[in-house]
């Protein structure tokens, strides 16, 4: 126990470092009003606004082919649009101790468990995708209520447990969110539940398409305000009802790695978490010697996309039980954490 807490302790003091180390907020992306100091008039900025994009950093994420095909931006305006872009951002090779300065600016939200954020190295870390799969029941909502409230705590929580101190976007594809369950988790953590539901900003989805254009629409938002994270629950649901049969495979699995590149260049664009969750599928080639074989839905187009991938399963009782399924940089390993009416919590002997 003593190492597990002196682990803890160097976290939370290297998590500190690395905040006083991030100076001002801005610095990590530069608006698209700064054209304008570069040659590019007020009018073909407003278009490229209205098309979604707010900042250079997110332009240099569109090619030049999408870029003419917005309205009143010819091919040479694009050019010097592309050109003027280069000389804000930095687009060429840096060298890894850069990068790792880059992941200086990295936070991570806790889960409320703290043997799940030891699990994650800190929590769910922002400039990231991560997903969490598993059949109904087993914690997938429920974590992402809880991420809700500790986005958005700091001062508030524990030395051992690290919030965003910011705002939070839920996309709702399946009708699973509860407003009232957002109250007890607040009041655990010592906040008040009217302010944190108001830095919620949140959205039904009813179809993919609307699901991709609430996720365009949110460009506005991150711009102007600090979001620090984005929970998507479900990914996939409304893909697996809009699209049915083989005949339509295809052009559902394009779709969804359109939808899921957005979700990666949001994440990076506006240093925010993006949490979604996954559903699964039965698998016949899982093997006779697995007794319920099931896999996450999506394919190989969600898994290359996600870049830490948890599979969530039953425990015992209100217990439940998170894999590292999948992870650049943590090993395959698991923790037990347990559902409380303030949510995501360590589970009790």
């Amino acid at each position: 126990m003593l190492a597990f807490n002196n682990r803890s302790e160097e976290q939370s003091q290297l998590q500190l470092v690395e905040r006083e180390e991030i100076e001002d907020e801005e610095d990590l992306f530069e608006a698209i009003d700064k054209l304008t100091t570069h040659g590019i008039n007020a009018g073909d900025v407003k278009k490229l606004q209205d098309a979604g994009i707010y900042t250079c950093n997110g332009l240099m994420m569109h090619t030049k082919k999408s870029l003419t095909g917005i309205k009143g931006l010819s091919e040479a305006k694009v050019d010097k649009i592309c050109e003027a872009v280069e000389k804000i951002v930095n687009v060429g090779y840096i060298t890894g101790s850069d990068a790792l300065l880059k992941r200086k600016a990295v936070i991570r939200i806790t889960t409320g468990s703290q043997a799940l954020d030891e699990l994650l190295g800190g929590g769910i870390e922002t400039l990231s995708i991560t997903e969490a799969f598993g059949e109904f029941r087993s914690g997938k909502t429920q974590l992402a209520h809880t991420l809700c409230v500790s986005t958005q705590a700091s001062d508030v929580l524990p030395t051992n447990m690290k919030g965003g101190n910011g705002k939070v976007a839920y996309i709702d594809t399946e009708g699973t969110f509860r407003p009232d369950r957002i109250v007890p988790i607040a009041e655990r953590f010592g906040m008040d539940p009217g302010a944190v539901l108001d830095n919620i900003v949140y959205a039904r989805a009813y179809t993919y398409e609307h699901q991709y254009n609430l996720l365009l629409g949110l460009a506005a938002k991150m711009a102007e305000e600090p979001f620090r994270l984005l929970i998507v629950d479900s990914v996939i649901a409304l893909f697996r009802v809009d699209f049915t049969g083989r005949g339509e495979l295809a052009e559902r699995q394009q779709k969804l790695a359109q939808m899921l590149s957005r979700l990666i260049k949001i994440a990076e664009e506006f240093n925010v978490a993006v949490y979604m969750t996954n559903q699964v599928i039965a698998d016949p080639g899982g093997g006779v010697f697995i007794s319920d074989p099931k896999k996450p839905a999506g394919g190989h187009v969600l898994a290359h996309a996600a870049t830490i991938r948890l599979m969530f399963r039953k425990g015992k009782g209100e217990q439940r039980v998170c894999k590292v399924f999948d992870a650049p940089n943590l090993p395959e390993a698991e923790a037990v954490f347990q559902i409380t009416p303030g949510g995501i919590a360590d589970a009790k002997d």
